[in-house]
Order: C-alpha cells, then sequence, then structure tokens
C-alpha cells in the first residue's frame, strides 16, 4: 500500500477543511488499495461533537460499501484520532491506522494514551505513524 499517496489525499482533504473554517483534521478510507471514502473536521459546521474526521469517513465508508464492519480498511488521519474515534475504528474492526502528526493533547494511539493496540482490549489496530508529518504539522500551525 502506499502510505505516502493516501496521506497525500488525507493532506488534500485538510486544506479542503481549513478551507471551510474548519482545523485540519481529515481522513481517508482505503480497501484494496483504493480510497473509498474521505472526511474532515466538520464539527463547527455541523454542531456535531462527534463529526470528526475520523467518525465522517468511517460513516462514509460503511455507507458506500453497505455494512457496519470495515476488517479490510485502513485510515489515514492527518492527525492522531482521539479516544472517541480509536474506539470507532475499533468497534467497526478497521483493519490499521496511519497517521501524520501526533496529537499531544487527546491522541489516543500512543501520544497520551494507548487504546489502538491496547493489550487487554479484544480488537486491535496496527498503527504506523509519521507518514508526511512536517507537511502536516505545517498545516497545524
Amino acid at each position: 500500500m502506499n502510505y505516502e499517496l493516501f496521506m497525500g489525499e488525507a493532506i488534500a482533504e485538510a486544506r479542503a477543511a481549513l478551507a471551510h473554517g474548519q482545523r485540519p483534521h481529515a481522513a481517508v478510507a482505503v480497501v484494496d488499495d483504493a480510497m473509498v471514502a474521505r472526511g474532515h473536521d466538520r464539527v463547527a459546521e455541523l454542531d456535531d461533537p462527534t463529526a470528526h474526521a475520523v467518525i465522517v469517513a468511517l460513516r462514509e465508508a460503511a455507507r458506500k460499501l453497505g455494512r457496519e464492519r470495515l476488517g479490510d480498511a485502513t485510515i489515514f488521519a492527518t492527525v492522531e484520532p482521539c479516544v472517541m474515534c480509536i474506539g470507532a475504528l475499533l468497534e467497526s474492526d478497521v483493519a490499521a491506522l496511519v497517521f501524520a502528526a501526533p496529537n499531544r493533547t487527546d491522541g489516543a494511539a500512543g501520544s497520551v494514551i494507548q487504546l489502538a493496540e491496547h493489550p487487554d482490549l479484544r480488537r486491535h489496530l496496527k498503527v504506523v505513524s509519521g507518514i508526511r508529518r512536517d507537511e502536516v504539522e505545517d498545516l497545524l500551525g
């Protein structure tokens, strides 16, 4: 899988988020080397505290694929997901998470807490971090 390419798609979505007054948090869902969904933070736009980029992309992927379980999906996120988003990734059986920049305030894939690979949970995510990190940190300001 081409991590650089798909993270580039997430970065493009993050730029679109900035253009709409949202945080540059974005995510894309990939299945069988094809992007099936994309999303960016829509919290302020929708007045919905759950409309984080990862959740938006997961909802779109499940809708497009017509199934609730996404065991063959990899999620590419510009920023390390929070507890809510990691929980959603685990509950939807996503196979892997690739993120660019750590989230030092509420990251749940190792920066603040490790839920993605927690040994006491029955589900786990393969996690890859740091892909195109400098570009995303520039967007974050």
